[in-house]
């Protein structure tokens, strides 16, 4: 198949990790547009919410100049977001509810501002506002997403990937997040990657550095469920295997008309829903 970027297939960590919980997740998360509006449909929720405020601020954090990083008032940053995920925008029908999801978001704010570690040092920003890069020409698959700090280690001219974690539990050590990062960053800027961490933000003043991914392993990893995404799409094969199951089925609920719609996502451009009733997880993959 010819390499087209409109009929290309674009995976990434997020999407993956749909395929594998559940084709019709996938399908549902990545595929499905709404009949009226035509856009994607996703259910917010107060730990997306927490994770999405969160990220913003330290996203802005990332353009600036060393110097001037910490020059502003993080703190009144992160009030200000806030309103884009305050109420039923960002999953709250309970003002308690929210009012500790937003303090659990100030407070790793101030975290950060306490024990800023990497975020004082020089970073290497991409250019790409969506990393991106062919991980088949000849399946006509993309790779994308976006790395949260790239921290530039000046002695060896290398970078470090760090990963901010919002949630209460720890990364899945099967996860395909770092060697999916390892791939992009490896092909969408020159220097080599020489460090790996993720950084709990609820819980830890410090980084907790992983073992870097072999890149050929990983290349060949991704690109072997990413051909079975490729695959399922074309063949129509995206049902849950379970007949319904806790990945695909809240997302049915809004299909049903069993959800309330609460507006559109600024970011993404989706469709907001909530559920009033469901048990989520509390963690979300950003």
């Amino acid at each position: 198949m010819a390499a087209d970027r409109y009929s290309a297939v674009w995976v990434s960590h997020t999407s993956i990790a749909d395929f594998l919980k559940c084709p019709r997740s996938y399908f549902l998360r990545n595929m499905y547009k709404d009949p009226k509006s035509r856009r994607k449909i996703q259910i917010t929720s107060p730990s997306l919410s927490l994770g999405m405020g969160v990220h913003d601020v330290l996203e802005s954090l990332s353009i600036l100049p060393t110097e001037r990083r910490f020059s502003g008032d993080l703190l009144e940053d992160f009030e200000k977001g806030w309103k884009k995920y305050t109420g039923k925008k960002g999953g709250f029908t309970d003002p308690e509810v929210e009012r500790q999801y937003k303090e659990r978001g100030l407070a790793m704010i101030r975290r950060v501002l306490n024990h800023p570690g990497p975020l004082k040092n020089k970073a290497v920003k991409l250019t790409q506002d969506l990393p991106q890069y062919y991980i088949s020409e000849a399946d006509n698959i993309i790779l994308c997403g976006k790395v949260d700090w790239l921290e530039y280690i000046p002695e060896s001219d290398s970078v470090h990937i760090i990963d901010f974690k919002t949630s209460k539990s720890e990364e899945d050590g099967n996860s395909l997040q770092l060697p999916i990062y390892t791939l992009l960053v490896a092909n969408t800027q020159k220097r080599k990657t020489s460090k790996a961490s993720y950084w709990y933000l609820e819980f830890s003043d410090d980084l907790q550095e992983k073992v870097l991914p072999d890149i050929s392993e990983s290349h060949d990893a991704v690109l072997k469920i990413s051909k079975q995404i490729s695959l399922a799409r074309k063949l129509s094969k995206l049902d849950c295997p379970y007949g319904g199951c806790k990945y695909c089925e809240p997302l049915e609920r809004v299909l049903k008309g069993d959800a309330e719609f609460v507006g559109v996502d600024e970011k993404m451009g989706k469709d907001n829903y909530i559920l009033h009733k469901h048990l989520e997880e509390d963690s979300v993959i950003l």
